[in-house]
């Protein structure tokens, strides 16, 4: 896609120059038509816009934005007052995490102490195709938008619209599925990490051989294969003997179900199983098949962490650790501080919420009386992010 996206870009230039030479000799001057052709007519926010300084740390709110590491830089952008036009580009939607994430999103653009800073927050979510995601975040940088937060279909590909973005004057944030660059503001947890916690966590059961059952997540997204290589990283070091069968469920509790009841079908029991998401399917596929308990790696929906605090007393165990649907509440925060003029880490490190079968307690880490597929991980309070599972799920997604 990346190289179909280049060259889409050559022909668009070819072609712009071509129309700016006919207007020269038609009209003997450039300005008539508009001079370059292939850059973008300046918004007002732009007229005193650059993108961002690399500046010395600490940064502000370090207690919210916490630095990655030591080596990570800081951005300061020229200071603006708001109100701000704020857009949430998403990508895929098609699982309960996308739909409570924008939902997430909608309820903390509402939050008294936020939405005096939100002029208009729009969300539009473009499928699979990166080319219609970066298509997106142009037109929402050409249409005035002050800041794009978005989840990356793809962790390359994003050059050109960081460009034009830092421009325009515009803070885009990725979050979740994060790019492989240093030129944006980022926030994510560290998936590679998380992956060393599942498979350290059935290392130690197994003691290093055994037959393993891994339910990948959506393809293609930085979020699956960090995830893949913290687990495999673990799993295949010097000295284990595991066998591991890889399935796609795509972070889907029915899809993952049913990948999961075809390896049962195909590769007989397993040992173990690493679900990275629509984990409360893959399980539920295990105890369908009667098949005996197993330790299970899981995500943090509301569902899977029920069904671990429910069967544990007959032998499963299981870690249950979160990726925070509220990663698009920080990035709102992120970008409304860093176009106030605030200096910003570039990576910023979110903790990763997790328990297990001996910490699982109801009302506080998991909740019988709400849906499976709410995810348990809303609330990080250095950052002002306290939203209620109520007033999550009481916002709209149609049209979103």
């Amino acid at each position: 896609m990346h190289t179909i996206y280049e060259t889409h870009r050559a022909t668009a230039r070819r072609t712009a120059r071509h129309i700016v030479t006919l207007c020269a000799v038609l009209l003997g001057t450039l300005t008539a038509c508009g001079g370059g052709g292939d850059q973008p007519q300046e918004t007002p926010q732009a007229q005193q816009a650059s993108g961002p300084q690399i500046v010395a740390g600490p940064g502000y709110m370090p207690e919210c934005f916490k630095p990655w590491s030591e080596e990570t830089q800081y951005f300061q952008w020229p200071a603006r007052k708001g109100p701000f036009r704020v857009a949430l580009v998403n990508g895929y939607v098609g699982n309960a995490w996308r739909i409570q994430m924008i939902k997430t999103a909608k309820a903390f653009a509402k939050d008294p102490s936020v939405a005096p800073m939100i002029s208009e927050f729009k969300v539009g979510s473009t499928g699979t195709d990166i080319a219609a995601q970066l298509g997106a975040i142009e037109d929402f940088i050409n249409q005035g938008y002050d800041a794009i937060i978005t989840l990356a279909v793809s962790p390359q590909g994003f050059d050109r619209v960081i460009r034009l973005a830092n421009r325009q004057g515009v803070v885009i944030v990725p979050f979740d599925n994060v790019l492989d660059s240093k030129d944006v503001i980022q926030v994510n947890e560290d998936q590679l990490d998380m992956g060393r916690l599942w498979g350290a966590f059935i290392d130690e059961r197994l003691n290093g051989q055994g037959k393993v059952l891994e339910v990948r997540g959506l393809q293609g997204n930085s979020t699956d294969r960090d995830r893949h290589i913290g687990f495999r990283e673990i799993m295949e070091a010097p000295g284990k003997d595991y066998q591991i069968i890889e399935v796609v469920g795509n972070w889907d509790d029915g899809q993952a179900q049913k990948a999961v009841a075809n390896a049962l079908a195909t590769h007989g029991q397993f040992d173990a199983l690493f679900v990275q998401g629509g984990s409360t399917g893959a399980v539920r596929a295990l105890l369908d098949a009667g098949h005996r308990p197993i330790p299970v790696a899981t995500e943090g929906e509301n569902g899977v962490r029920k069904l671990i605090a429910q069967y544990h007393e007959q032998g499963m165990e299981g870690l249950s650790l979160g990726q925070s649907p509220a990663l698009a509440a920080i990035a709102i925060k992120a970008a409304i501080e860093a176009l106030q003029g605030k200096v910003i880490p570039q990576l910023i490190s979110v903790p990763i919420p997790g328990d297990d079968h001996t910490t699982l307690e109801d009302g506080v880490s998991y909740y019988s009386e709400m849906s499976d597929d709410f995810f348990t991980a809303n609330t990080f309070p250095p950052c002002g992010v306290n939203i209620s599972g109520i007033d999550i799920m009481n916002e709209e997604i149609e049209g979103q």
